[in-house]
């Protein structure tokens, strides 16, 4: 797979990762209509990363995890759990997935699980794994649901983006899909506002992070899509934002 960085910030960009074994990849000529391939019929694929890449999202991210977080007035050594633009973007850049963010936060860097206040009552850190579990699935949750808020308020596609894939849209020898970490809750929301109904109906492929068992840096999403497309990774472009992003695409081609 040939994997492109969206630019951070500005305008949307496309500048290949230098690699030896990255491929740049010439797109056939566009056709004036779009038509809908089958799978095993397309030439190349465009894939998207969403938050980053499709919207500038990781900020409204952060901001939803903090309002969860004192929500639920997380504690750590009397400490309340906050975290900071420099720490969330070592987060994103290191760990795949909204509860895999957590479990890292509390069992990596602050080497202990939050007290919590759950329907008025506090309660001490939860000591079982599944008390963990569950402590995570209410506060993703809730998160979520802070950030489709968000997304509601604020989002807007990035520069070029949209242009980007209505131009690959129009040529049926190039399918075209999605692949985020996120949930399928927080990614719907934020496809049904940027891209809309129509253009969403007519990607080839939009696999996200409840669909596959291991989330990026595992190259599982990206192999998953080109298996449903039909399309050897060789022959797929990929626009990610991060790290994380960046080993998984890169890993879908030598596990497959």
């Amino acid at each position: 797979m040939t994997v492109v960085f969206a630019a951070p910030a500005s305008a949307f960009s496309l500048n290949p990762v230098p690699s030896s074994s990255a491929r740049t990849t010439t797109f056939a000529p566009r056709s004036t209509t779009s038509l809908q391939a089958k799978p095993g019929s397309f030439d190349y694929a465009l894939i998207f990363d969403c938050d980053g890449v499709i919207i500038e999202t990781e900020e409204l991210h952060r901001l939803a995890y903090n309002a969860a977080f004192k929500a639920a007035n997380l504690q750590v050594d009397g400490k309340p759990v906050e975290w900071t633009n420099e720490y969330y973007d070592i987060l994103q850049n290191t760990v795949g997935g909204g509860k895999n963010k957590m479990f890292f936060h509390f069992r990596s860097t602050t080497g202990a699980f939050p007290s919590f206040v759950q329907d008025g009552k506090s309660e001490s850190p939860p000591q079982t794994e599944e008390e963990q579990q569950a402590l995570i699935d209410n506060l993703q949750a809730h998160k979520t649901e802070l950030y489709k808020d968000l997304i509601a308020e604020k989002a807007t596609p990035r520069p070029g983006v949209i242009e980007l894939m209505d131009e690959a849209l129009a040529d049926p020898a190039i399918a075209v899909g999605v692949c985020s970490a996120s949930t399928k809750a927080a990614v719907t929301k934020v496809l049904d506002v940027t891209l809309g109904k129509e253009r969403r109906d007519k990607l080839n492929v939009c696999i996200l992070g409840d669909d596959v068992s291991k989330l990026k840096p595992d190259p599982l999403i990206y192999v998953t899509a080109a298996e449903r497309l039909q399309i050897d990774p060789s022959k797929c472009v990929v626009v990610e934002d991060s790290m994380v992003g960046l080993r998984a695409a890169k890993g879908a081609v030598s596990n497959c």
